[in-house]
């Protein structure tokens, strides 16, 4: 493979939200996760642990997680009993980080023709997150409590080779971190020993290309914004 075949392949990425119901076959799985596996991590730890949900399993646990999400819209305070056991987003939000999460969040609405005060509507489209978008694969990933933050650098380069692998066998995925604030349901479920911590969910199928939610394309800010050279 060329080295313009592997950028077209990591540029073609994106976090798809609309999945057709083609299954994925369990082999093409497993050489997705073995190819990911192949990602550095500190002295060799590869502090990774993955569980595959499909069918039934999978069906269950968006039944469960929904229903909580719907209960949580109709009594707010109960959302206290389903936080993150680790901070994936800042406490505090600032500037430029605000103003990208905010372009994100409303460039997606509005392609979907969702107004600020379409509540409803926005429930709907975050409780996607919880329909895995619809792909017949879902993957949720945890890491053993007693390992350091350092795990999550290792665990960032194993996610990214999972979504390139997938993307070089035709396959979209979509990282939520959506799922780890319902962790308390999630691993119970899928049968997670105490020490573990949820990570995050992971999408996989194939991209529904007719909907109109996979025409939105994520900006990047230019090299020379975030890169200075020193000489």
């Amino acid at each position: 493979m060329s080295q313009n075949s592997i950028d077209q392949i990591i540029t073609s990425r994106m976090s798809a939200r609309a999945f057709t119901q083609q299954a994925v076959a369990k082999e093409l799985i497993e050489q997705i996760l073995y190819v990911a596996s192949r990602a550095p991590s500190g002295t060799n730890t590869q502090p990774w642990k993955a569980y595959v949900l499909q069918g039934k399993s999978r069906d269950q646990l968006v039944e469960k997680v929904c229903k909580a999400h719907n209960e949580i819209r109709q009594d707010p305070s109960l959302a206290k009993n389903y936080q993150e056991e680790y901070d994936y987003y800042p406490t505090q939000w600032v500037s430029p980080y605000i103003d990208r999460r905010r372009e994100n969040g409303w460039g997606l609405y509005g392609l979907l023709g969702i107004g600020k005060a379409d509540k409803d509507k926005m429930h709907e489209q975050h409780q996607r997150n919880y329909q895995f978008f619809d792909a017949p694969v879902g993957l949720m990933f945890t890491v053993d409590k007693v390992m350091g933050r350092g795990s999550l650098l290792d665990y960032g380069m194993f996610l990214e080779n999972l979504m390139i692998s997938a993307r070089g066998h035709g396959l979209h995925t979509c990282p939520q971190a959506a799922w780890n604030g319902f962790s308390k349901i999630i691993l119970p479920h899928i049968g997670a020993q105490e020490n573990e911590m949820m990570v995050c969910g992971v999408a996989l199928g194939y991209a529904d290309e007719s909907h109109i939610v996979n025409t939105f394309s994520t900006p990047r800010v230019p090299v020379a914004e975030f890169t200075k050279w020193l000489d």
